[in-house]
């Protein structure tokens, strides 16, 4: 009979197989700072869907980490995505892959990326719910985090920007935008089903996200 630490020891040598210790570490991507206080955990959490409404710039700032950490990422259905201002935003773009145009072949491509990157980025196609409910079974079962700009039926948890404001013009209009200020709003289901709020610029000063304003808080707080 194997002693269990032994069994373990053998187990774990073999390359590929991680430890229940491992796999729980690895569960959450990271993300920005400035974005943490917006997700469960504060950050990505692996088989998980989320909706990104009213901003293609968050979407791509919550992969940013992922990208820079090691993680590989996919774009689909933004063929108007500006790598230079990815860039900006941190992606690191050695880690990052395009499909622009998925077409009528949406479902099959986006199997694919989910079934090969760690976070897959879709446009604002229109998804129906028996499709969305189809595909966030496979992001669950291979561990994938899909950031869908727009709607996502019965996404885990949603972004959502509102109170734009850009900073860098006069009063009479002239001078140069150099950031934006918005606010970004988190809800969801279980562990994200509080709401939280924070005021971000996005893009900053060199493009970057950052902190803008006062601290986070609860819209509950707020509201009363």
């Amino acid at each position: 009979m194997v002693a269990v630490p032994d069994a373990l020891a053998g187990l774990t040598a073999i390359p590929g197989v991680r430890t229940a210790g491992e796999l729980r570490a690895d569960d959450v991507l990271s993300v920005l700072p400035p974005l943490a206080d917006l997700l469960p955990g504060g950050g990505l959490r692996r088989g998980t869907t989320v909706a990104v409404r009213g901003a293609t710039s968050l979407a791509l700032a919550l992969a940013a980490a992922p990208t820079r950490d090691g993680s590989w990422a996919a774009v689909t259905g933004l063929p108007e995505l500006g790598l230079a201002a990815a860039a900006e935003l941190g992606v690191d773009l050695a880690r990052l892959a395009l499909v622009p145009h998925p077409g009528a072949e949406l479902t099959g491509v986006l199997s694919a990326l989910v079934d090969g990157f760690d976070v897959v980025v879709l446009g604002p196609v229109g998804v129906q719910p028996e499709l969305a409910r189809r595909l966030a079974g496979r992001v669950r079962n291979r561990g994938t985090v899909l950031l869908a700009v727009g709607r996502w039926p019965g996404a885990d948890v949603e972004l959502s920007v509102s109170e734009r404001r850009w900073h860098g013009l006069t009063q009479d209009g002239h001078g140069h935008l150099r950031a934006r200020e918005v606010v970004a709003t988190s809800r969801g289901r279980g562990a994200a089903m509080r709401p939280s709020t924070v005021r971000l610029q996005l893009p900053g000063a060199g493009g970057e996200v950052a902190r803008g304003g006062p601290p986070r808080r609860r819209l509950a707080e707020v509201a009363g």
